[in-house]
């Protein structure tokens, strides 16, 4: 026997496939959220001229410090040679630092700027709203669950990435 509530998804889904097959597709769906994230991130923070990957690459370096960019990359779930090509853009407006580790010349540190960190301090709210933008088709009650999943889908398949994601602090 199923649950009511069950039957009553099941139906909503069908009507939503009813309407565009790829509204089935797990994949598309992503995807597609992730360009209207994109989107709304841009709008909210147009003023800033930064990137939700910049965004990103500057939060892992605000939450954590100095680091390579080997470690930079797995921090942030992105292509060594993504973080490569973002981090010389980052250096020309002066948001970022790097130098070369004294224990292996081969290896470049960077660490985020006094503009960096003010900078990443002051798009905090534009951000957030970007975020809440994102969320707000679905009931506040649900939030939480909803991130809850995606962090599940996540972990569950981080190491099927071509550039997985550092999960846990001791790695």
């Amino acid at each position: 026997m199923t649950h009511p509530h069950h039957d009553e998804i099941h139906l909503e889904l069908q009507s939503a496939i009813q309407r565009s097959a790829l509204l089935g597709r797990p994949g598309f769906l992503i995807r597609r959220l992730h360009q209207i994230h994109c989107g709304l991130f841009l709008d909210e923070t147009r003023e800033y001229n930064i990137t939700p990957v910049q965004y990103s690459l500057m939060t892992a370096l605000g939450t954590h410090g100095e680091m390579d960019q080997n470690t930079l990359a797995k921090e942030i779930g992105m292509e060594r040679t993504t973080v490569a090509e973002v981090i010389p853009r980052l250096e020309a407006r002066e948001l970022l630092l790097r130098r070369q580790s004294t224990q292996d010349k081969r290896v470049k540190l960077v660490k985020l700027s006094r503009k960096g960190l003010y900078l990443l301090k002051k798009m905090d709210a534009s951000v957030q709203r970007a975020h809440d933008r994102t969320l707000e088709g679905i009931a506040p009650e649900y939030r939480d669950q909803f991130l809850l999943q995606l962090i599940k889908l996540v972990e569950a398949n981080n190491d099927q990435s071509s550039a997985p994601f550092r999960l846990t602090r001791d790695e």
